[in-house]
């Protein structure tokens, strides 16, 4: 086998990698201030890249349906966060886990019912004529992709070290209780959190629809994958979600190069059992330690 078509297959994995990394980044900022987990993330990935490319199709420019898009993807965690969370976590419950499930599925209902079952192209302004570099050829939406999760990764992260409601965020994270008695609002930063992850399932949605197109199960297989590179990597480290997701990209096109199309969802599935099994607090993560 040439060595050229396995770094081109390499690196085209690597690229689509990035955006497991940015789901799974989603994971991490709401587990950061409330330890739970949205399971329906996938679906917010979904029916923001449906409502975006609505918008398109009612003529707005692309560079006005970005904005919008990601908006409209704010809220949706903002739902989620208030119809499956909240209560929940007010009860000290884990009743989140279901009740995430549910909503994720009453999304893809609803997605069903109003766009239809059919796959959809999604049209950009990016072109999608290769640029050979370094002997490898990379297309303007896998380098759209590469950009576009290096850069609302590190506004978030900015925002949560530079600004005010950012450092209430990362005080919520340290040390709930603490934040408390100094007077930040835990459940406004929990909101703040699931908006947040919220927008980051809309740019992904938006990044890799393109590529991909746009139906209900587009983010199925998606979100497993992001869950595994979460896992992985572990919940409080967004450089450990970026290498984690990067490798795992690259290690899917290789299997399906070297074994075969059917087994390229092995390798997210054997990280995820070896950190479960060896590492459960994640290759990048923290071990906790608790004093009784």
């Amino acid at each position: 086998m040439p060595f050229s078509i396995v770094a081109q297959i390499a690196v085209s994995g690597a690229l689509m990698g990035l955006v497991y990394a940015l789901v799974a980044y989603g994971f991490q900022l709401t587990y950061a201030t409330s330890k739970s987990i949205n399971f329906g993330q996938g679906e917010l990935v979904m029916v923001s890249a449906f409502v975006s490319l609505t918008l398109i199709n009612t003529g707005l420019p692309y560079w006005a349906v970005v904005p919008l898009g990601l908006l409209f993807g704010a809220l949706l965690g903002l739902v989620v966060e208030r119809t499956a969370v909240r209560l929940a976590l007010e009860q000290k419950s884990e009743g989140w886990i279901l009740l995430s499930i549910i909503v994720g599925l009453f999304f893809f209902s609803a997605a069903e019912n109003i766009w239809g079952r059919d796959d959809r192209p999604f049209p950009t302004p990016i072109p999608s004529a290769p640029i050979r570099i370094l002997g490898v050829e990379v297309t303007g939406l896998e380098i759209s992709v590469l950009v576009g999760v290096l850069a609302i990764m590190g506004i978030i992260e900015v925002f949560k070290r530079k600004t005010l409601m950012g450092k209430a965020f990362e005080a919520v994270s340290a040390d709930s209780d603490a934040a408390r008695l100094m007077g930040v609002s835990a459940s406004h930063t929990v909101m703040l959190s699931y908006a947040l992850s919220g927008l980051v399932a809309a740019v992904a949605g938006i990044l890799v629809s393109p590529i991909t197109t746009v139906g209900p199960t587009m983010a199925s297989a998606m979100i497993l994958k992001a869950f595994s590179v979460a896992v992985v990597a572990g919940l409080d480290s967004g450089f450990g979600v970026v290498l984690v997701g990067v490798v795992l990209g690259a290690l899917e096109g290789l299997a399906s190069l070297y074994i075969g199309s059917g087994w390229r969802e092995a390798p997210g599935l054997v990280l995820l059992i070896l950190a479960l099994a060896v590492r459960p607090t994640g290759v990048f993560g923290k071990s906790v330690i608790r004093k009784v």
